[in-house]
């Protein structure tokens, strides 16, 4: 069946209209004429793949990673990056206008770095002794020696593993964004360990450390942080501190006494700003993330952050006083309690750092009536993917009654 792209949807799938029934068709760029097949016919939808492409967009350039189309990691990597960044600023847009009463305006230009070996963290499956990414939606394995999304370093370190896979299940491997520390769990077996004993500062096997360190030590501006297997950490080496950045300038102009904040993982925020500011109090659920904040206080020096471990909603009910919150919640973006409380605390400021600009958009709504946006910046953290991150800043309203 031969059909015209129309436009993109979120997900950078193509979209056409098939006798008024939308149709979503993996691989096409708006405007081009494509021969598809319908692979899945629902109610509402259909969702294509493309057997032939009839006539090709100015957009598309030719695949440098023979694993994009299966693994389905580099969704829009058929896109060249200068459309790519096109794409997801207008698609923060698009959703400001189409569900909140904010001017679209506010969308700042997106921030972008390199689009290759960005990552500084990858986790690979093992099954039937081959190791690699799984299979878009299946959980077979596609047998990887490089991915080009990840530091160099990193795929030295797959190399390895390859060649001494004797039956691996999973490896998480870190490196730190200055390069200079690298970190490796296996769980599974191995037939030889010496040449990563001798390669990287920390190596787990099945939970047992064979190395002297514990943790790396990765650095985002002129602060340091450590950093477990099990912590959360933003995996861009390269526009992390930009993000940060971006947060970092709000805190500086406004000088608060008393900043909460929310989703704080290992602390990496709270401690980037602490310089300007007198009271953190942070709060994220998950031990290992604490367990490294608190740590990273005395990496740091810093003598006025607090760290609490426990859900937020759990706790969003006992501040009060608070002059800025920082909120870094999941791709779920924040639960209905919170954001009732966050209403009743009243802080003059919430930084909002989204990685899903679906529930920032529904988020700022809900906050409408309290909360008026200043402006909306995106950050292409993970290029390829439709993927993008935003900072967005909230002021208090002020009622004159």
């Amino acid at each position: 069946m031969e059909v015209k792209i129309e436009k993109l949807d979120n997900f950078g799938r193509g979209i056409t209209y098939i006798n008024d029934k939308i149709c979503f068709v993996e691989n096409a760029l708006d405007g081009e004429i494509v021969d598809i097949e319908i692979i899945t016919d629902k109610k509402k939808y259909q969702e294509a793949k493309v057997r032939k492409h009839l006539k090709i967009s100015d957009k598309r350039i030719k695949e440098d990673c023979p694993f994009s189309k299966i693994c389905g990691g580099c969704n829009i990597s058929h896109m060249n990056y200068s459309d790519e960044n096109e794409f997801k600023k207008e698609k923060v847009k698009q959703l400001v206008e189409k569900y909140t009463n904010v001017n679209s305006g506010l969308v700042r230009n997106i921030e972008f770095n390199e689009r290759n070996n960005y990552r500084n963290k990858i986790v690979l499956h093992g099954k039937n002794k081959k190791l690699g990414l799984y299979k878009k939606l299946s959980n077979d394995i596609v047998e990887v020696d490089k991915c080009i999304l990840v530091d160099n370093k990193i795929n030295s370190i797959i190399k390895v593993l390859n060649r001494i896979n004797r039956d691996i299940k999973e490896v998480t491997i870190k490196i730190t964004n200055d390069g200079k520390e690298t970190m490796v769990d296996i769980k599974g077996e191995v037939s030889d360990i010496c040449e990563l004993i001798n390669t990287v500062d920390v190596l787990i096997l099945n939970n047992e450390y064979l190395s002297g360190k514990r943790q790396i030590i990765n650095p985002i501006g002129n602060k340091k942080y450590y950093e477990s297997n099990e912590s959360f950490f933003q995996v861009n080496k390269t526009l992390t501190e930009k993000l940060y950045d971006e947060a970092l300038k709000v805190v500086k102009e406004s000088n608060p006494n008393n900043v909460l904040d929310l989703y704080c993982g290992t602390g990496t925020i709270g401690i980037y700003v602490s310089d300007y500011c007198k009271k953190i109090i942070g709060v994220d659920y998950n031990k290992s993330n604490i367990d490294d904040a608190n740590k990273n206080i005395e990496l740091n020096n810093c003598n006025n952050i607090e760290f609490i471990c426990d859900k937020v909603e759990n706790q969003i009910d006992k501040f009060d006083n608070i002059d800025i919150v920082i909120v870094d919640p999941p791709r779920a973006g924040l639960d209905s309690k919170t954001k009732d409380y966050l209403k009743k605390i009243n802080s003059e400021k919430i930084i909002y750092i989204s990685c899903d600009p679906v529930t920032l958009v529904r988020d700022i709504n809900d906050l409408e009536n309290s909360y008026q946006v200043q402006f909306i910046k995106p950050f292409n953290m993970f290029p390829r993917t439709y993927h993008v991150e935003c900072v967005c800043l909230l002021e208090k309203k002020w009622f004159i009654i």
